[in-house]
């Protein structure tokens, strides 16, 4: 799976590349020949496989020391 990279052209408009990641950019549109620009793309997907990423690890020292008392103190339940 190859990643998909924007483009700009300023006679067609916006299109989609998809290119190894070691390809350098395009120089030329595709469809009409006229220069181009790489956009910075809005839909970035990373998926994590490794162990250590989450948010409960990076947590201040304040929020943990209010989970213990929060811990601490007995639940009431309440009757239906």
């Amino acid at each position: 799976m190859m990643p998909v990279y924007e483009y700009r052209c300023s006679k067609c408009g916006v299109f989609e590349q998809e290119q190894r990641i070691t390809a350098t950019p395009l120089k030329h549109c595709p469809t009409c020949g006229g220069p181009v620009h790489r956009l910075i793309s809005h839909n970035v997907n990373v998926i994590y496989k490794a162990g250590g990423f989450y948010t409960t690890e990076n947590r201040s020292s304040e929020y943990k020391s209010k989970a213990k008392e929060e811990s601490k103190t007995p639940e009431v339940s309440k009757a239906s």
